[in-house]
């Protein structure tokens, strides 16, 4: 089914609806159980609780209506993939509640996540939900973003800062990451800037939205044999990255496989989030050695 413009605003504004309930869910409430799960290689990808489900329920119901009229697909983190997505024109792709390691430690850096992706792995709408400060970011293919209702058009540089690496609990974990660091410092010197900050306190969600709000800066996973975030974790932040004009690809700069025919993992091809094309080309450099 064709979705018109006049649909693709309502479809988001019913997203946005949905994640600013189930976020304010999430804001008052505490995990009284948290559980393991099958998932990816790191804890971050096992770890689930009673709020992620409760989440997920809300914005099922939110959306169910648009799944019906619009002949909608579904994948979302805590059910089984059904496989609509590849026969649907178009699917929501749901992490209720991304950056559950942080929210059971009671800190921020987790968020909810909803986007509408099109059969051939296109991004058409991105929400994110900040359930720590109700912040609201929000992107529809062609139409721009929104920060809380208001027209968002994030600086992609600030000369003379420090170049930020948002990473994963993981990343910094790898025994490469040293190396990493040490390459990111160099680029950043060819920059002009003052060096390199790690930031490793956030989910992926929100790695990918600091990175918009704290030029210079990158997120990025490289391509290994399992896992690598899930489509759910950057089904959204690449609309809205699309829409700001900066760079959400792979670790190729090939454009996010948010389809994937065979899995529901991104370790094939990596995922690459910078704030501008100089930075992301210098990255490309580094990831192919």
């Amino acid at each position: 089914m064709k979705l018109a413009p006049s649909d693709l605003d309502g479809l988001a504004r019913r997203a946005a609806e949905a994640a600013v309930e189930a976020g304010a869910m999430i804001a008052g409430s505490r995990p009284q159980q948290v559980d393991r799960k099958a998932g990816g290689a790191s804890l971050a990808s096992q770890v689930v609780t009673e709020i992620d489900r409760r989440s997920e329920d809300i914005i099922l119901r939110a959306l169910a209506p648009t799944r019906e009229r619009f002949e909608l697909g579904l994948l979302t983190e805590e059910r089984e993939d059904d496989g609509g997505r590849l026969r649907a024109d178009h699917f929501w792709c749901i992490d209720p509640l991304d950056g559950t390691l942080p929210f059971v430690e009671g800190t921020p850096g987790y968020s909810v996540s909803i986007a509408l992706v099109r059969k051939d792995g296109t991004p058409l709408i991105g929400v994110v939900l900040d359930p720590v400060t109700m912040t609201l970011i929000q992107a529809v293919r062609g139409r721009g973003v929104l920060r809380n209702g208001q027209p968002w058009e994030p600086a992609t540089s600030a000369p003379g800062r420090e170049l930020t690496l948002y990473a994963d609990r993981s990343a910094v974990l790898r025994d490469d990451h040293a190396e990493t660091v040490t390459a990111l410092e160099d680029i950043a010197h060819d920059l002009g800037l003052d060096g390199v900050r790690v930031d490793a306190t956030r989910g992926g969600v929100m790695n990918a939205c600091a990175v918009l709000a704290h030029p210079p800066a990158c997120y990025f996973k490289r391509p290994g044999p399992t896992g690598g975030g899930s489509l759910w974790d950057f089904a959204a932040t690449a609309c809205i990255f699309s829409e700001a004009g900066a760079v959400a690809t792979d670790i190729h700069g090939d454009g996010l496989d948010l389809n994937r025919a065979d899995s529901t993992f991104m370790n094939h091809r990596g995922v690459l989030y910078a704030t501008d094309d100089v930075l992301a080309s210098r990255l490309y450099a580094l990831a192919r050695g």
